[in-house]
């Protein structure tokens, strides 16, 4: 099976590290066999040209093309999700599977946008943060979960899902409202359920492993850091939808992901102040 990458531009983290994994996972039955780039890298990285002869990926001119060429697609923009739904318009009219990296779109009216045109031309489609798949958090008992404690590094606006992604396929997508609690250089936020269930989720410095202290209906707690190799595990996801079809995430939970994120950056302007979903 070949893939095609379709990305903002090339020379970034997962562009460069996907074609070797993919091929590792599947036992070389997958490959990715096409590229095509919207701009060289603007950071200074490898041009698109420089980057097909280092990893030895024919670039393709056009999205049609790569399209037309591929079995499935990769859309990458992984720190760009404003370039999303551009980039997906072709793929989700092939009836092909694509693959969307994280993070999915930036508000959660695109995000349905995208998935109401996969579903138009019956595309298969997904998506999500590859800390969902690590090891730690396939242990829990998500039936009994009451209440999450969740930490981890990085920004609010590129890191905030790899924290939200594990609190929703634990506690579910019915998100009801944010409140932004916690400061500009140490961000901090509380996720309300439908069903007063609470999450709350924060950020600290680069060296902070990702974890969680998750609280259970029975009054037991369990205290997890993430240790696993998570993007092995993603990869052999991505693998699985490749050769089945079928996303291992819901459409519902990816959208709801996605409104947590665009409700906690409109929170972050009115600190202590629950806003709706």
């Amino acid at each position: 099976m070949k893939l095609g990458f379709i990305d903002y531009y090339l020379d970034e983290y997962h562009a460069n590290n996907y074609p070797e994994w993919i091929k590792a996972a599947s036992g070389g039955e997958i490959e990715v066999a096409y590229a095509y780039a919207k701009i060289d890298s603007p950071t200074g990285g490898l041009t698109t040209a420089e980057w097909s002869a280092k990893y030895n990926i024919p670039i393709i001119n056009t999205i049609e093309e790569l399209v037309e060429k591929s079995d499935g697609i990769i859309v990458l923009s992984p720190d760009n999700p404003e370039q999303h739904e551009e980039l997906c318009q072709f793929p989700l009219q092939s009836g092909k599977c694509v693959y969307v990296d994280k993070t999915f779109a930036e508000t959660k009216e695109i995000a349905e946008r995208i998935f109401a045109l996969a579903k138009k031309h019956n595309s298969p489609i997904s998506s999500s943060s590859a800390l969902r798949f690590a090891d730690e958090y396939q242990k829990i008992d998500r039936s009994q979960v009451e209440n999450i404690l969740s930490w981890g590094p990085g920004k609010i606006e590129t890191y905030a899902i790899h924290q939200i992604e594990p609190t929703v396929a634990l506690m579910g997508p019915d998100v009801s409202k944010v409140m932004f609690t916690g400061t500009e250089a140490w961000p901090s936020f509380v996720c309300e359920y439908s069903d007063g269930r609470k999450a709350i989720i924060t950020h600290h410095g680069w060296d902070c492993p990702f974890g969680m202290s998750i609280g259970f209906k029975d009054g037991s707690t369990s205290v997890l850091t993430v240790e696993s190799d998570f993007f092995k595990n993603c990869i052999a996801d991505m693998v699985n939808f490749f050769r089945t079809g079928k996303a291992s995430v819901t459409p519902e939970e990816t959208i709801a992901v996605i409104a947590v994120i665009e409700t906690a950056t409109k929170a972050y302007k009115n600190p202590g102040t629950w806003v709706a979903i």
